[in-house]
């Protein structure tokens, strides 16, 4: 291989340790100051909510001057949010109404009818099954408050009394809900207006929102439908850049927008132009909720801070319902609350024709190669039972897909290792011109039929594979908590054992800088002997840079999904086997041996060493 070969393949991965060390020493201790300062200023000020009987401070408003969320509107009273000590005591304060499920479990609240409590059934916080399960919403005056909320506001100026987050509505019908039995909540204003809020829910996790309106006054009233989702504070995020953790929609032509908590607590709020299609909410890595208006209906997204208050909000404002006196309206909607399955959203967004669903999980830049590599691994998993097996299948295949390109690339290198003795005389004739000496080497390449470049593809066609395989093990929920064997209980957590604790014998926990597990070893070890299959490069530096790289590359992979260090061991052997084969084939030295000897070769001393 050539020292331009070299140059080549030192930039590449010179890229992948800026990249990979960023996160490391950047983004992650970034991350982490951010949620301490977060956890200090909430402590310094408490999460206060302004509230007032039959007005929604947090609801978006028909005019241009939308107030932002949890700011109070000219003519209303603040009220004080009560804090409690933790989730339960916050549950125990109001009355509610029990949501059970195959998926979830929670409560929603008479006072306000808000969907404030939902536990995903499915999931826990760690492998261990007995774990708790994981919490998506919250009430106010929890620790962390998360939550839906719906309504209607009227035109300003308007003297009507609506439903707010102080109203106690009433129940019809059944006192649960359930995919079976839908909850219907009512309140009477008192001046005519009978206000109905129904939530009907799926197998999975979707809602359905319905609300109507009964006019027995003798006035005809103009209201407009909205929808919220309220989160206080920054919750704890993953931290790296190639995952999008804040609120996000994708609206009409415009498609996706995302908008991180930090952006928008520099920004107040952002509204986006009103649109017919798309949808809005806030996700998490794993988890996510979002407000679905019915697709054809148009309204008004948003999203806003209130640095009163601490909360970030998703929102949406529809239409104005015209309710003729001694008739009635209604809106719909739709309420995705759960995990971010693969499979079923993009179920839900051909069933209920949801523009882009699929885009609520972050597939990236290379999408189309992350989403056909989750389907190739999902495959192979529900043929075999085994994630991590169904990675080394896919590696294979990945393989066997770019053989023709790896092959010629392997002839190509063999061939150049066969023509070493004309590259090194032609080195040393044309030692003092450099432009004579690659015209000469040129000339050989294009007598013998050598593609110079040849020896970077099979890094090259790694990159995007490699990345793509990371972002499907960091991304998707299939993953988490995925065994492979022994101890890799999950392959989209790093390897849990350490070499400086050996291995668990020493009761000890190393920091995380030391947790070099197993699986980084082989790793290392597989790349090591990769490397060592070619020559060694005639320049002392990059002879150091090509020595360390393995050991630089086993630490800082450590801290990666053990499955992709897994993938990367298992492709490095097949590489190694590939090209010890192609190379005896084309009757090329292999120098794996010879490297390895000369490491443990003394040096013998330069002619002019009079040591």
């Amino acid at each position: 291989m050539t020292s331009d070969n070299r140059n080549t393949i030192l930039a590449v991965v010179l890229s992948l340790i800026v990249l990979i060390g960023w996160q490391m020493f950047i983004a992650v201790p970034y991350q982490e100051r951010q949620q301490a300062d977060l956890e200090a200023q909430q402590r310094a000020q408490g999460t206060s909510q302004t509230a007032a009987t039959g007005v929604n401070p947090d609801a978006p408003q028909p005019s241009t001057a939308t107030p932002g969320a949890g700011t109070t509107a000219p003519g209303q009273t603040a009220g004080g949010q009560v804090n409690f000590a933790n989730r339960d005591q916050a549950l125990a304060a109001s009355q509610r109404v029990v949501i059970d499920t195959p998926r979830l479990e929670g409560s929603i609240s008479l006072t306000g009818g808000r969907l404030d409590d939902l536990r995903l059934k499915d999931y826990h916080e760690t492998v261990d099954k007995s774990s708790p399960t994981i919490v998506l919403f919250s009430p106010k005056g929890s620790p962390t408050p998360y939550y839906t909320d719906y309504g209607w506001v009227a035109d300003p100026g308007a003297e009507v009394t609506l439903p707010g987050p102080d109203t106690l509505w009433s129940v019809e019908g059944s006192a649960s809900l359930t995919p079976t039995t839908p909850l219907t909540l009512s309140w009477d204003n008192g001046e005519g207006l009978t206000f109905k809020r129904t939530y009907s829910v799926d197998e999975n996790y979707m809602f359905t929102v319905d609300q109507s309106v009964e006019n027995a006054s003798s006035n005809e009233v103009t209201l407009y439908p909205y929808g919220l989702i309220a989160r206080n504070g920054i919750p704890e995020t993953s931290g790296i850049w190639i995952l999008h953790e804040g609120l996000l929609g994708v609206f009409g032509e415009e498609g996706l927008q995302e908008v991180d908590y930090s952006d928008l607590e520099d920004e107040g709020s952002v509204r986006p132009a009103k649109v017919d299609q798309g949808w809005l909410g806030i996700t998490d890595k794993y988890w996510a909720a979002t407000l679905i208006p019915v697709p054809g209906q148009e309204f008004q997204p948003g999203f806003s801070h209130s640095a009163a208050t601490g909360n970030f909000q998703a929102d949406y404002l529809g239409n104005g319902v015209v309710v003729a006196a001694g008739g009635s309206g209604e809106t719909s909607s739709y309420l995705f609350a759960g995990a971010k399955e693969t499979k079923l959203l993009d179920a839900y967004e051909e069933a209920l024709s949801i523009k882009q669903f699929e885009l609520l999980i972050d597939w990236g830049w290379f999408y189309f190669l992350t989403k056909p590599m989750f389907f190739a691994i999902d495959y192979f998993f529900h043929l075999i039972g085994n994630f991590g097996v169904a990675i080394l299948v896919v590696t294979v295949l990945i393989k066997l897909v770019f053989f023709p390109l790896a092959n010629k690339s392997y002839v190509s290198m063999s061939k150049m290792k066969l023509v070493q003795p004309q590259m090194t005389e032609i080195r040393e004739k044309y030692a003092d011109d450099r432009q004579k000496q690659q015209q000469a080497l040129m000339e050989l390449y294009k007598q013998e039929k050598i593609n110079p470049l040849a020896g970077c593809l099979p890094i090259l066609i790694q990159i995007p594979v490699f990345f793509a395989l990371y972002k499907v093990l960091f991304v998707t929920i299939e993953m988490r908590h995925a065994p492979f064997f022994g101890w890799i209980q999950d392959l989209s957590a790093p390897d849990p054992t350490s070499l400086f604790n050996l291995f668990g014998l020493i009761p000890w926990d190393p920091p995380q800088l030391l947790m070099l597990g197993v699986w980084p070893l082989i790793m290392g070890i597989t790349m090591f002997v990769q490397m060592k299959m070619n020559p060694a490069p005639p320049d002392p530096t990059q002879q150091m840079i090509f020595t360390w790289m393995p050991v630089v590359f086993t630490f800082m992979l450590a801290s990666f999904p053990a499955g992709l260090v897994i993938y990367w061991a298992w492709n490095n052997s097949l590489s190694i086997a590939q090209q010890y084969v192609i190379m005896r084939r084309q009757g090329a030295k292999v120098e794996l041996w010879d490297n390895l000897g000369a490491m443990f070769k003394k040096k013998k001393p330069a002619a002019n060493d009079k040591s």
